[in-house]
C-alpha cells in the first residue's frame, strides 16, 4: 500500500486557477456622457484569438463595428456617450468566447457626483429624541450608490456625533434617540458621497424645544346640534403629550363633504377642545379631521410644528324640514319686503357664522330658533295683513290685541316695529 501525500495533493488542489482573460479598465467609475475604450486579453494558457471573441453590456451584444483587434489574442471595444447605470451596482460588460462562454467581466459606474441635501427638517416627540429628514438635491438621481450621513452637535462645544438610525420616516430621514441636551442649540447638517464625489448640506442650527410636535387629537366626535340643519358640534380630546409635559397647544379643523376632496380649514379655533361648525349644508355628509400645535413650551417663543391630522370622522346634518317646490303663503307685498330685508340682515349674520366665533354662534343660533317658530305661524302673519314697517321707534304702532283685536278701528294704520339688535350685558346677544 503506498501512502497518501497530503500535502502535495492538498496544495495542488489549492492552486487558483489562472483567469481566462482579463479586461482593462477594471471596475471604472465615468461621469454620464463619458466615452470608454475597454480591452479584452487572453490568457496565453487558452488557446483563443482575438477573432474568436465578443462583448455584451447588460447581457446585450454590442455591434461589432465598436470592435477592434489590437494583437492576436486581444480584443477593445469602444462605448460612446454612456447613460447613467441602469442599476447601482453597476453595469455588467462581459467578454465572452465563440461559444459564449465568459472569459471576463467589469463593472461600469456611469453617473453623477451627488449634490447638495437640501431640506433639512427635524421634530420632536417627546424632547428627548429628534427625527430629520432630507431631499437629496435639486436633481436627485445620480444612478450610483450614494451614502448619505446626518451629523449633529452641540452649537458652541462638542463634537460631531453621527446619526445611526436611518430610513424611519422615509428614505431620507435619520432617527437620534437620546443623549439631547434641552435649552442648547444643534448644529446639523448632512453629507451625501458617491463613487464620483462629496457634498456637503449647509448647516441648520436648532433647539430641541422649538421643534416639539404630538401625536393627532384623540377621540375626535363629530354630533348634530339639536335640530339646527346647518351645523355641527365637534369634540376632542388633547394628545398625551401635552399633558406629560408643559405645553400649551392650539388647534385647526379641517372638513370636507362627502363628494368632494376639497378640504375647508378653520384656523381661529385657539386652544379650546371643541368646536360648532356653521354654515353647512342640511342633509349632508361631512368629514371632519383635527390637529395640534403646541407652543408656549418651557417659555419656548417660537411655535411648535403641526402634528398629522386626526383620522376623518364622518357625520351628517339633519335634512330640511321645507318640502322641494313648496310655496309660501304670500302675505302681501309689505310682507314680503318685511322677509327680503329679514333675509338680508340673517345673510350677514350666517356668513360672519363660520369657523368657531362664539358671538357669531349665539347670534346665529337665535335666529335659527326664531326662524323655525316663524315658520309655524306664517299663515297667521298672511292673514294680519300688510303692515308697512314703521320709518323709525318712534312712529306710531299698530292697535294692541286689547285694544280692538286683529281687526282694530276703522282707518287704523297697522304698522310692525323692527327692534334694532342690541348687545346685552355679560357678553350675551339677544335679538330684539
Amino acid at each position: 500500500i503506498f501512502p497518501f501525500r497530503r500535502g502535495k495533493t492538498s496544495e495542488a488542489a489549492t492552486q487558483p486557477r489562472p483567469n481566462p482573460a482579463v479586461i482593462s479598465p477594471q471596475d471604472p467609475t465615468l461621469l454620464i456622457g463619458s466615452s470608454l475604450v475597454a480591452t479584452c486579453t487572453v490568457s496565453p494558457d487558452f488557446p483563443l484569438k482575438a477573432e474568436d471573441l465578443y462583448w455584451t453590456l447588460n447581457g446585450r451584444r454590442l455591434p461589432a463595428a465598436s470592435y477592434s483587434a489590437l494583437g492576436p489574442s486581444t480584443l477593445s471595444v469602444a462605448l460612446a456617450r454612456l447613460n447613467g447605470s441602469r442599476q447601482q451596482s453597476g453595469d455588467n460588460l462581459v467578454c465572452h468566447s465563440r461559444d459564449g462562454g465568459i472569459l471576463a467581466g467589469s463593472c461600469l459606474y456611469v453617473g453623477l457626483p451627488p449634490e447638495k441635501p437640501v431640506n433639512i427638517t427635524c421634530w420632536s416627540k417627546n424632547m428627548k429624541d429628534l427625527t430629520c429628514k432630507w431631499a437629496p438635491g435639486t436633481e436627485g438621481e445620480t444612478f450610483l450608490h450614494t451614502n448619505y450621513t446626518l451629523k449633529y452637535k452641540r452649537r458652541w462645544y462638542g463634537q460631531d456625533n453621527t446619526c445611526q438610525e436611518y430610513h424611519t420616516a422615509g428614505t431620507y430621514s435619520c432617527h437620534i434617540p437620546k443623549d439631547l441636551a434641552l435649552f442648547t442649540p444643534y448644529e446639523i447638517w448632512v453629507e451625501a458621497s458617491n463613487r464620483l464625489g462629496v457634498a456637503v448640506s449647509d448647516v441648520v442650527m436648532l433647539d430641541i424645544l422649538d421643534v416639539v410636535t404630538t401625536d393627532p387629537p384623540s377621540d375626535v366626535h363629530v354630533s348634530r346640534v339639536g335640530d339646527l340643519e346647518d351645523q355641527l358640534s365637534v369634540r376632542w380630546s388633547s394628545p398625551p403629550a401635552l399633558k406629560d409635559f408643559l405645553f400649551q397647544a392650539k388647534y385647526q379643523i379641517q372638513y370636507r363633504v362627502e363628494d368632494s376632496t376639497e378640504w375647508k380649514v378653520v384656523d381661529d379655533v385657539g386652544n379650546q377642545t371643541s368646536c360648532r361648525l356653521a354654515g353647512l349644508r342640511p342633509g349632508t355628509v361631512y368629514f371632519v379631521q383635527v390637529r395640534c400645535n403646541p407652543f408656549s413650551i418651557y417659555g419656548s417663543k417660537k411655535a411648535g410644528i403641526w402634528s398629522d391630522w386626526s383620522n376623518p370622522t364622518a357625520a351628517s346634518t339633519p335634512r330640511s324640514e321645507r318640502v322641494a317646490g313648496g310655496c309660501d303663503p304670500k302675505g302681501g307685498e309689505q310682507n314680503t319686503t318685511l322677509r327680503r330685508e329679514l333675509k338680508q340682515f340673517f345673510g350677514w349674520v350666517k356668513k360672519h357664522a363660520y369657523g368657531c366665533s362664539n358671538l357669531g354662534i349665539k347670534l346665529y343660533d337665535q335666529w335659527r330658533v326664531w326662524l323655525q317658530k316663524s315658520h309655524k305661524t306664517r299663515n297667521q302673519v298672511a292673514k294680519w295683513g300688510p303692515w308697512p314697517l314703521s320709518p323709525h321707534p318712534g312712529a306710531p304702532r299698530g292697535p294692541s290685541q286689547g285694544g280692538g283685536g286683529a281687526t282694530g278701528a276703522a282707518g287704523a294704520t297697522r304698522t310692525l316695529e323692527i327692534t334694532p339688535v342690541r348687545p346685552a350685558p355679560q357678553g350675551q346677544v339677544y335679538l330684539g
